[in-house]
């Protein structure tokens, strides 16, 4: 029999398997159109900002752009000394041109971010270049300020000549790159973030812990009771979410000030006398609870989604083999809402590691945390490539955390129901 008879053939005529085929790309086809505005919004509002990000943390052009002339006359400088006449004519022709174009204060700025003092230096000798004589330059140079005299600040220019650097990541670790090319940290006075990033995961973790010592007991309730006081129970734990976080923010600073709610029900219980008042505000103390309490839902919810579905018998049959309530708890209850455990404690400590609006006005200086220093460069500093860079270092952390929970617990664990 020869292999055309052998061949199946739709009604149309064509080839069965052809035909298998064709359907099965119109189908794909469909699901991928279904699927495609969802994916566009996607890599509109994920892809292309973290992208972004990526780019603006290493991108230094804006300096090279600047000082093209510096640069290059700059190629054959050792760093030791102070630069040549020929680095100091190339900067001055360099700034005679962003004076014009007056982009000389943007210069400053990228400089300021290097090594503080070059905006008042640069201003200076803006002032004084109308008066400058041809040649001789690096006497002039010096003469406006003495430290166009000091070879730091030369090293500090020098330090921006390449078009991309990774010093911005440096930076956010409290470290740099000296003239011998080593990696060293700042010194001990002016170690900053490593502060910041530490007190940011100690407060996240803390946080996740009163939360989750919170929410077990309140989920448990929402699980186990009727239904009409669980409905009443569950408008409870809804109800923050009805209210703006600022005017919440704004309400736990009202209660934990020393003449607040909180501290008139402790001197009238006597706990605390009139003149001895806690300090709750402006600490860590003000940034645990007003945080805790905003993050308790993402605690309570997953932990009530999965306590719902574990059967009341199970605990009956635990006592029923001769365990106490707690053993039959701790045996037969509490592995079954690990999965629980896991989802909200990773929520809430992913939501509590981004947080700033609330650490920032609870919690004072002493609440600060890595998140509010990227808020304060992107606004007020305006070095937004120094808080992309901090800012993926924090994506970095949050997916290194994702990680190393999925190794030691599993992802396929978390159950949300």
């Amino acid at each position: 029999m020869s292999s055309e008879t052998q061949q199946i053939l739709t009604t149309d005529g064509i080839p069965l398997e052809v035909s298998l085929k064709k359907s099965e790309r119109k189908n794909k086809l469909k699901a991928f159109l279904l699927v495609a505005p969802l994916l566009l919004f996607l890599i509109i509002t994920y892809v292309f900002p973290i992208g972004d990000m990526l780019v603006r943390s290493v991108d230094d052009r804006e300096v090279t752009n600047m000082l093209p002339k510096t640069f290059k006359a700059m190629e054959n400088w050792d760093g030791q000394d102070l630069p040549s006449e020929e680095v100091f004519e190339a900067f001055y022709f360099d700034m005679e041109l962003l004076i014009k174009e007056k982009r000389e204060g943007k210069l400053s700025t990228q400089l300021n971010y290097t090594k503080n003092g070059f905006k008042s230096i640069i201003k200076k000798l803006r002032r004084s270049m109308k008066k400058f004589e041809e040649g001789n330059y690096k006497e002039q140079i010096m003469s406006v300020h003495k430290r166009w005299a000091d070879v730091e600040y030369w090293r500090a220019i020098q330090a921006r000549s390449n078009s991309y650097t990774g010093q911005k990541y440096l930076k956010g670790m409290d470290m740099y790159t000296n003239e011998n090319g080593d990696i060293v940290s700042v010194s001990e006075d002016r170690r900053v973030h490593r502060v910041l990033w530490l007190r940011t995961l100690e407060v996240a973790f803390f946080v996740t812990i009163f939360c989750f010592l919170m929410a077990y007991p309140i989920a448990h309730l929402l699980a186990t009771l009727p239904m009409k006081y669980s409905n009443l129970l569950m408008i409870c734990v809804l109800l923050p979410f009805w209210t703006s976080l600022l005017v919440r923010t704004a309400s736990w600073m009202i209660l934990l000030q020393q003449q607040g709610v909180v501290n008139d029900f402790f001197v009238w219980i006597g706990l605390v006398t009139d003149d001895n008042r806690p300090e709750m505000m402006y600490n860590k103390i003000g940034t645990y609870v007003a945080m805790t309490q905003i993050l308790l839902p993402f605690m309570v919810l997953p932990l009530y989604s999965v306590m719902k579905t574990i059967s009341p018998s199970l605990m009956r049959a635990g006592k029923s083999l001769g365990g106490t309530p707690f053993v039959a708890f701790w045996k037969v209850y509490f592995p079954l809402t690990i999965p629980g455990i896991g989802a909200g404690s990773l929520l809430v400590f992913i939501l509590a590691i981004g947080y700033y609006i609330t650490p920032a006005l609870v919690g004072g200086a002493s609440g600060t945390l890595i998140s509010n220093q990227i808020a304060f460069h992107m606004k007020s500093t305006l070095d937004w490539s120094f808080a992309s860079a901090m800012g993926l270092m924090l994506l970095a952390g949050v997916l290194a955390i994702y990680w190393l929970y999925n190794k030691l617990v599993g992802i396929d664990n978390i159950k949300l129901g």
